[in-house]
């Protein structure tokens, strides 16, 4: 099958719920690629009608939002031994350094770094978890989570789904030109990187010269 007939067979419910689940986890504490879960889903949208970018945004919020709470509820429950067994289990995403700069960004900007941690990705994992180990009180990281959560999941969607339907009319309307500017480009610019391979080598010669007249 076809990818693109596959992509068209994927029920929306699907999606949406897969959308839901990773974005979850995620902000859960669990390292996965939410982001481009969402990215690609929204992509999905431009293309399939079937697919409403609402109600994307909307799964992809309420699984943002969720994930975090639960972190932030197993963080306040499980403490600093939470922190060295994640390091333990995830080294590369829970490591003390990394760990000991998030730490940082949440005593220096408290409710901030939650809501701004939701836009990086390794903040975005640590947030829910270290909001609680930090016993942040409850309503100030609810209100940044869900602000947070609406702003990142919801204008990433709208983004997405606009550029890709823009880049679908314009390339219904200008493909063989694109292809045609590619191929330009692509043969300029392996006939500029021969000719300065050319030059080096020919540089390289004449440095050599002297030394093997010398022997």
């Amino acid at each position: 099958m076809h990818v693109q007939e596959w992509l068209d067979s994927v029920p929306a419910v699907a999606v949406y719920a897969m959308v839901a689940l990773v974005i979850g986890l995620e902000s859960l504490g669990i390292p996965l690629p939410g982001e481009i879960v969402l990215v690609s889903a929204a992509l999905m949208s431009s293309q399939h009608s079937d697919i409403n970018p609402i109600v994307l945004g909307a799964c992809a919020t309420a699984g943002a939002v969720v994930g975090d709470s639960i972190g932030y509820a197993i963080g306040r429950k499980g403490g600093r031994p939470l922190l060295a067994w994640l390091g333990g289990k995830f080294p590369r995403h829970f490591s003390e350094g990394h760990v000991a700069t998030a730490e940082r960004s949440f005593e220096k900007w408290g409710m901030w770094a939650v809501f701004f941690g939701r836009f990086v990705a390794l903040l975005r994992i640590f947030a829910g978890p270290l909001a609680g180990v930090l016993h942040m009180p409850y309503w100030k990281f609810l209100i940044a989570n869900v602000l947070g959560g609406i702003c990142w999941a919801g204008g990433t969607t709208a983004v997405i789904y606009y550029v890709g339907v823009v880049a679908e009319d314009w390339l219904k309307k200008f493909s063989y030109v694109g292809l045609a500017a590619a191929v330009l480009v692509g043969l300029a610019s392996m006939l500029l990187v021969k000719r300065k391979a050319k030059k080096a080598q020919q540089h390289d010669e004449r440095d050599a010269e002297p030394v093997n007249a010398g022997e």
